[in-house]
């Protein structure tokens, strides 16, 4: 198969999968919490263990990179049966509905769509050609958003009516992982290149050798945990009748999926132009203070409009951060380590998914959200100016050559 041919096999089965990603976000961001809180009336502990789930799938990421490279086999079919594993889980949740089996499935189901992220990010680098990567990116990550805002709001408006229908929700889940699992299996791919390595840490050395590698994952630490601590308060806030939002599901599942999915659909070829462009450190950088933006309107907020204004900030920042966060690897990696630079990356970003949300659920118990909003947001700003010295080494991030080179082609 050529590289055309790859690329636009590659295109082609991407396009189909974030239709069934858009759905399985959705699981993640909005509906695992809201049946959590409004149908089994879980605890602070058991919340946060359901929100990390996705977390957690990237803390292993390490390890399954490391099985996938000695087992030698195609990295998108070992990514297929992971999805695949996924599905599974959604369905014991539909069949057994206890409690137990819903955190648990939930945990390991957010896993499994997280954990192959290096894997995906690996089968980019080797499909997409470097001046057009974020573009056929951001296409795809349209239709996702696009699958993401018609579920949520159809899924909404149905468990406003009952919320008993989450059972339906559960297997359209399970559905949306089985299809992904089909169209990764189509994605053309190679073995893992052997790095002899004898455990599956391997990549950490990277951080050691790799200043600016090390430099960027630190504000990405900082920055991302008080992201990642806020994203499921969200829901927290807006269900939680000891709040007295009163919100219904529709409104919450707009708030929380449709809106900020609206601006994501809306900015994500500019994001995805820019990251082919732009200086990576200066493009993170204004990222970054527009998670804090978003953060702050959000919980400062009690009236809809307010609400709203957050939910957009959020969706414009989320845009630029879905591009940043999956390929920023690639401008820094050499090619035969994108999926070890990736899983070092996930790896941290696994660390902070399992803690933040514990820590912000368990500190909502001693503050109001507009204080918890403002610290975080004071974290991101912290977090940023971190990359101020690292503004020189946008070199090492080359931009693509000039659009107009690409429409000569």
């Amino acid at each position: 198969m050529t590289t055309a041919d790859a690329t636009q096999r590659t295109f082609q089965c991407e396009r189909v999968r974030a239709l069934a990603s858009g759905i399985i976000e959705t699981a993640g961001t909005t509906f695992l919490l809201l049946i959590a809180v409004r149908w089994f009336e879980a605890g602070a502990t058991t919340k946060a263990l359901i929100a990390c789930g996705g977390s957690l799938g990237l803390l292993l990421s390490p390890v399954v990179v490391f099985a996938v490279e000695k087992l030698r086999c195609r990295t998108a079919a070992a990514a297929s049966v992971v999805a695949g594993l996924g599905a599974v889980c959604f369905l014991f949740m539909a069949v057994f509905q206890t409690l137990a089996v819903f955190t648990l499935g939930s945990i390991l189901a957010m896993a499994a769509s997280s954990a192959i992220i290096p894997l995906l990010t690996q089968i980019y680098q080797e499909n997409y050609p470097a001046k057009k990567r974020g573009r056929l990116f951001s296409q795809t990550l349209m239709i996702r958003i696009g699958a993401t805002i018609f579920f949520s709001e159809f899924a909404g408006r149905a468990l406003t009516d009952d919320l008993e229908h989450f059972t339906w929700l559960l297997l359209s889940f399970a559905t949306a992982f089985t299809l992904a699992a089909f169209c990764l299996n189509r994605c053309p791919s190679r073995v893992l290149a052997s790095s002899g390595a004898s455990h599956p840490f391997r990549g950490l050395r990277f951080v050691a050798s790799d200043r600016v590698f090390r430099q960027t994952l630190i504000c990405w630490m900082l920055m991302g945990f008080a992201n990642l601590m806020m994203l499921p308060m969200r829901v927290e806030y807006l269900a939680n009748p000891k709040y007295n939002l009163a919100l219904t599901v529709s409104q919450i599942a707009l708030l929380t999926g449709v809106i900020p999915n609206c601006a994501r659909l809306l900015l994500s070829p500019i994001w995805g132009w820019l990251f082919d462009h732009a200086n990576f450190f200066a493009l993170r950088m204004t990222l970054n203070l527009g998670f804090a933006l978003g953060i702050l309107a959000f919980f400062t907020s009690t009236d809809l409009w307010g609400l709203f204004f957050g939910a957009v900030i959020h969706g414009i920042s989320n845009a630029g951060g879905d591009v940043a966060w999956s390929l920023w690897v690639t401008k820094f990696a050499p090619e035969d380590r994108v999926a070890d630079y990736m899983a070092v990356h996930t790896f941290f970003t696994g660390i902070r998914g399992v803690l933040a949300p514990i820590v912000g659920f368990h500190a909502i118990a001693s503050m109001s959200f507009s204080t918890l909003g403002i610290l975080s947001a004071l974290l991101i700003v912290g977090a940023t100016a971190i990359l101020l010295p690292e503004l020189k080494h946008g070199r090492r991030a080359q931009p693509a050559p000039p659009l107009v080179e690409e429409i000569s082609e």
